[in-house]
């Protein structure tokens, strides 16, 4: 062992005449722990809901979406075929989307009408794990029954409707007659209802077979556009520009990273300043550190003197102190790094148990729409909060050891 990490481990100890230094010193590293704890719970707890909410978007959209920019998709088997020749590809289906009125009687709201084909929907998208009444193949036309069309969770309790009930679906791109435009009117059946976890989604979705959708808007053999489903989820950026060079004008594809850039980026965005906000955290800890070895530094001026005429050299004196520093340092960030893994892999249990003795709800699941509290740790995170800890309660000591190895042996012993 260096004789500077001997002698700055010696310093650490507790006398009787030094147990408010020792004191602070604790201070200091509680306050270093309780940093790196927070940080890991927070990034920890913001992760969770950035990849559930992944989940959920992928779950009821697709991976890509290739539209035609002069309209509806002509032929669009072809169409698939060519497309799911392209390598990363791993599924296609056709989808139309338009926007309908659905109708009561006594409640009326505007939903997104989609007409799906349910023999390759459920290949593409996890609609069919959203269910909760019902089945998606309901949807299938039976000849002499009334079309079914299935509606998500919050729509259904805002009309008031339950399975087996009707509903009319109004487009108001109807026929034209000597009256003016006439909105369309078609019964559907209630055939299911779906839960996705996300109220934009189970507000405003309602899906129909695609015959029936194509039939009801009049569209013919033509769909709005093709879902796909890819290999590589965070590569649909590179997938999207080949499916374009492959296609060619008028096509081109969407990947969901584009469809949700404005949420995705909000996320990224708060989660970094996030770790700006509670690394402050550290950084108070971190003038705790140099509190204690100015401190030290005051107290040990005769044996700092004595080194130096034994042959210490001013930098092992410095390094007697960022060793004093850095050991704060680094047992703050073990403590916080354990305490912080702790809670954030038990997260659930934890604020379940919390709820139960304060009887105050902290996780409300009906206004988040979450069926857990998501948390999920990622190591490289819980590396670099270790590494910036460390860092910061480096840079801490350089002052104090730097003004402890200024000190001249003559002027501290004059008084002595």
């Amino acid at each position: 062992m260096p004789f500077e990490l001997f002698i700055g481990l010696r310093y650490l100890k507790a006398k009787r005449k030094s147990t408010f230094i020792s004191l602070i010193t604790l201070i200091s590293v509680a306050g270093v722990a309780l940093g790196v704890m927070a940080l890991i719970i927070v990034l920890a707890v913001m992760t969770g809901f950035e990849e559930d909410l992944k989940e959920k978007i992928l779950g009821t959209n697709a991976h890509v979406v290739v539209l035609n920019s002069l309209g509806a998709v002509q032929d669009y088997p072809q169409v698939m075929k060519k497309i799911q020749s392209i390598d990363g590809v791993v599924a296609s289906t056709p989808f139309i989307y338009n926007q309908v009125m659905l109708s009561t009687g006594k409640n009326v709201s505007g939903v997104v009408l989609r007409g799906i084909d349910v023999a390759t929907d459920a290949k593409v998208t996890n609609l069919h794990k959203s269910m909760v009444e019902g089945d998606l193949n309901s949807l299938e036309p039976e000849v002499g029954k009334t079309p079914g069309v299935v509606i998500g969770k919050e729509l259904a309790k805002n009309l008031g409707l339950f399975l087996g009930d009707t509903v009319d679906v109004i487009s108001p791109m109807g026929n034209i007659t000597p009256l003016g435009m006439m909105p369309k009117l078609n019964r559907f059946r209630i055939t299911g209802i779906f839960n996705t976890g996300m109220f934009e989604y189970d507000s405003t979705l309602a899906y129909v077979s695609l015959k029936e959708a194509q039939q009801f808007l009049g569209l013919g053999d033509v769909v709005t556009g093709i879902q796909l489903r890819v290999r590589d989820v965070y590569k649909t950026g590179e997938l999207a520009r080949e499916i374009d060079r492959e296609l060619g004008p008028p096509y081109h594809a969407r990947d969901w990273m584009q469809m949700n850039k404005n949420i995705l980026f909000a996320l990224k965005t708060e989660k970094s300043v996030m770790f700006i906000i509670l690394t402050l955290i550290v950084l108070v800890a971190a003038f705790g550190i140099a509190s204690t070895l100015f401190m030290v530094v005051m107290e040990k001026t005769r044996d700092i003197a004595i080194l130096k005429s034994m042959g210490a050299t001013s930098r092992s004196i410095m390094r007697i102190f960022v060793f004093e520093g850095l050991i704060i340092g680094v047992l703050g960030t073990i403590m916080g790094v354990l305490g912080g893994l702790l809670v954030a892999l038990n997260l659930e249990p934890i604020v379940s148990v919390i709820q139960k003795l304060t009887g105050f709800e902290l996780f409300s699941k009906d206004i988040y729409y979450l069926d857990h509290f998501p948390s999920q740790v990622v190591a490289s995170d819980v590396v670099l909060i270790s590494v910036t800890a460390v860092l910061i309660s480096f840079a801490a000591t350089l002052y104090p050891s730097w003004a402890a190895s200024r000190m001249a042996p003559a002027e501290a012993l004059r008084y002595e």
